[in-house]
């Protein structure tokens, strides 16, 4: 009980962790622009402490940027949003680097763009427009280099005090790890949800081609191969029974086609009963293909005469009307002289028609003389 609690109280993290990352992935927009003002607005106060009313002015004006891209993103301009981002941090990094010098890091910052640039454009741009993601990030080395070139002897215009340039490289640095980190993880959490959602539409697509939509029983591509699978091993007994419902047609003309789609699903649902287990074909309109595997002919004569029976006495409701419907019914069973399941089908296939020729609801399991 105890180990129980255990994995339930583990799955009920994992739910509450994917629950997050939806939601964060969701609106990571507008949470990178809330990360991105609070950022700053650490900053204008950090910069208004150590004196430096320029990047404290700076940072305040950032901060009303964010407030506006915050707007933006509800209102889905995410382009905007997009450029305030890059060119913002960019400018900062250049001016905070002017009047602070290279050693309190924040042309870090730099950095901590890249994430983004990488992921917002590859969401944002499509076919030849991602090579503008890559010329973004090119653009960011080149700055990168410039302002280490630039400033790397140049004095800053102000002197700060060790703790805060300590608080300003740790600052800069978080965001600059937290980005990699933060981005990357939501990228490989979408890019693992995707691939699972597209698993599962391929297994529903599989599905659909697979089945006949109307009766969920197999249609030709499904069990062609069933029956192929069989025949690859001569040891393996098994026979086809071919049914056609008779004066199908009437039905529909009569009734109307809802009604006849009921029949051919009341039709189904007595096969499944009379002969549980078997593979059961949708050949086409009112043709069914059974599979009756590990039947002699002999023994597939006695259960697809007891189908036939059953069909012919058990009516369709189909609003307090009562359609009554019979099979003709063609069987063969599986020989050596048979090579692909489409030979074996066909020999039944004739059987039937010839009982359809012959007086309609009945089973035929020899060839006529």
């Amino acid at each position: 009980m105890n180990e129980m609690s255990k994995r339930q109280k583990r799955k009920n993290s994992l739910a509450a962790l994917s629950k997050a990352m939806r939601y964060l992935i969701e609106n990571a927009y507008t949470f990178t622009v809330a990360v991105m003002g609070l950022v700053h607005a650490t900053l204008a106060i950090i910069f208004f402490i150590a004196g430096v009313d320029e990047l404290c002015q700076f940072n305040i004006v950032s901060v009303i940027i964010y407030a506006f891209c915050f707007i933006l993103c509800h209102l889905g301009h995410i382009l905007p949003v997009y450029a305030s981002i890059i060119l913002e941090v960019t400018i900062y990094s250049v001016v905070s680097t002017y009047y602070v010098g290279l050693r309190c890091g924040t042309y870090c910052f730099l950095f901590s763009i890249i994430p983004i640039i990488i992921y917002f454009g590859s969401s944002l741009f499509k076919g030849a427009q991602r090579w503008g993601v890559v010329l973004m990030l090119v653009l960011n080395f080149v700055m990168f280099v410039a302002l280490y070139v630039s400033f790397f002897r140049t004095p800053p215009v102000y002197e700060v005090s060790p703790t805060i340039m300590l608080i300003l490289v740790i600052l800069s640095s978080f965001a600059m790890v937290f980005a990699t980190l933060f981005y990357n993880a939501m990228y490989i959490y979408s890019s693992e949800n995707q691939l699972n959602i597209l698993e599962k539409k391929n297994q529903q697509l599989s599905a659909v081609a697979h089945e006949d939509s109307l009766t969920s029983l197999l249609n030709r591509r499904g069990f062609l191969p069933v029956v192929s699978d069989l025949m690859e091993d001569p040891s393996d007994r098994f026979s086809i029974a071919f049914c056609d419902l008779d004066d199908f047609k009437r039905i529909n003309d009569s009734y109307g086609h809802e009604a006849g789609d009921e029949v051919l699903k009341h039709v189904t649902t007595m096969i499944k009963r009379e002969l549980p287990g078997c593979d059961i074909c949708r050949w086409g309109g009112e043709e069914f293909v059974i599979l009756l595997n590990g039947c002699d002919l002999q023994t597939a004569k006695s259960k697809a005469e007891r189908l036939r029976k059953s069909i012919e006495s058990n009516p369709t409701d189909f609003f307090g009307k009562k359609i009554f419907v019979t099979t003709t019914i063609g069987l063969e069973e599986n020989k050596e002289i048979y090579f692909k399941p489409e030979d074996i089908i066909k020999v039944a296939d004739a059987r039937m028609y010839y009982g359809k020729q012959h007086g309609k609801n009945i089973l035929i399991a020899e060839d006529p003389e």
